[in-house]
């Protein structure tokens, strides 16, 4: 399969890149040739993919990865770069191109030191691919001081480095840096288009896949994690329950508790699964056994591993109530569809009943002021406010109407 078929709903920007990869496989060929230069390309060497959550973006980025070290003698034939089979494609889209490194993060920030050696690795020429490609997939957690350091290596890009960043929107980007990028935007991919590619790719009943997708509202991820996680499902079912829970003092205080130790349930799984395996891994790298004690100067190894976990901990536990934040959100836009009398799709047809409950209850001028309630809580958590005081607001907040 070409490695434009995974950017769903995404034909404008595929065809830009598919564009874009077949003049960069015609310099990199006119120059290995010696022959003229191509006089106008569509290739440049630094490009910001922005979208909304779940529209693809990190997977374009590998796409056009993959296109640009791609090595199927068929793309001198007319069929291009990108054919998703050969080794340059296979390898940059599972991450082990020696010549293409994917940086995604699930902490709170990239720092200074991480960026520095990001722009070394950039000034190196490719060692076995046609480009040295660096994809940052989290742009917008970039430090100011980062985004400083990232500047230079853009201004001043070596002859076959790319540069691939992702962020959620230009404003996440700073100035300096996005005007010297080519920007492609993303859009929401329609529900039906999830909904086929989770049949056709992960091959999942087609009415599960409906569901989910419609639940998501086009989120490629989540409708995949809730298509195949029984624990996202039961997460997502406890979240819809919370607006008929939040009638009085006590159920607003106890529902935001729940949806905290819910989320902190979340990452202590996570911490779990992946904390464990990282200490052991550490432990025998640096020449310890599992049971005994460390081997002397090792200990300042595993403290920068242990504050590692931590803030990981603290992302995740973020995430997961963001993730929450937005299926409440989604389901109060539900309820003001159909006071409304609005034809928008519903996403959450399975609680069809409360919807309509929730509809006969209220105003549309109290749904409003119940999803700004949400808006407002999210805002507060990006504020580093404690979560459980911010949920609690939230929750009286919804009460109160």
């Amino acid at each position: 399969m070409p490695v434009w078929d995974d950017l769903v709903g995404q034909e404008r920007v595929a065809a830009q890149l598919d564009a874009a990869a077949r003049d960069a496989d015609a310099l990199v060929t006119a120059t290995a040739t010696k022959a003229p230069l191509p006089e106008a390309s569509k290739m440049t060497h630094a490009w910001l993919f922005t979208g909304p959550p779940g529209a693809g973006r990190a997977t374009a980025a590998r796409a056009f990865a993959a296109a640009l070290q791609c090595v199927s003698p068929d793309r001198a034939l007319g069929g291009g770069p990108g054919c998703g089979f050969c080794d340059g494609c296979h390898t940059s889209l599972v991450g082990t191109h020696a010549d293409v490194e994917i940086v995604r993060t699930d902490l709170l920030s990239i720092g200074v030191k991480e960026t520095r050696e990001l722009v070394r690795r950039a000034q190196l020429s490719p060692a076995v691919g046609r480009w040295q490609v660096i994809v940052l997939e989290d742009a917008d957690r970039l430090t100011e001081g980062a985004g400083n350091v990232l500047l230079k290596a853009v201004e001043e890009p070596a002859p076959r480095t790319v540069w691939l960043l992702c962020a959620p929107s230009l404003e996440d980007v700073l100035p300096t840096i996005r005007s010297r990028c080519r920007h492609l935007t993303l859009r929401t991919p329609a529900v039906d288009a999830v909904a086929d590619m989770l049949v056709r790719r992960d091959g999942i009943e087609p009415a599960v896949a409906a569901e989910a997708a419609r639940a998501t509202q086009g989120h490629i991820d989540r409708a995949r994690r809730l298509a195949t996680d029984p624990r996202a499902r039961a997460r997502r079912a406890a979240v819809l329950k919370l607006p008929l829970r939040v009638d009085d003092i006590g159920g607003c205080l106890k529902a935001a508790q729940e949806l905290i130790d819910t989320a902190a349930e979340d990452t202590k799984q996570l911490a779990e699964e992946v904390d464990t395996k990282e200490t052991e891994e550490l432990k025998a790298a640096l020449g310890g056994q599992s049971g005994s004690r460390m081997p002397r100067g090792t200990a300042g190894a595993m403290k920068d591993l242990e504050d590692r976990q931590k803030r990981r901990r603290t992302r995740t536990q973020r995430d997961s109530l963001d993730l929450a934040l937005t299926d409440l959100t989604g389901f109060y836009r539900d309820v003001l569809a159909l006071q409304l009398g609005s034809r928008v799709a519903l996403a959450n047809t399975d609680a069809q009943d409360t919807l309509e409950r929730l509809a006969r209850a209220a105003s549309p001028e109290a749904t409003l002021r119940r999803i700004e309630a949400i808006a407002e809580c999210r805002d507060a958590l990006d504020r580093n406010v404690a979560p459980l005081l911010a949920v609690e607001a939230m929750t009286m907040a919804l009460r109160a109407g």
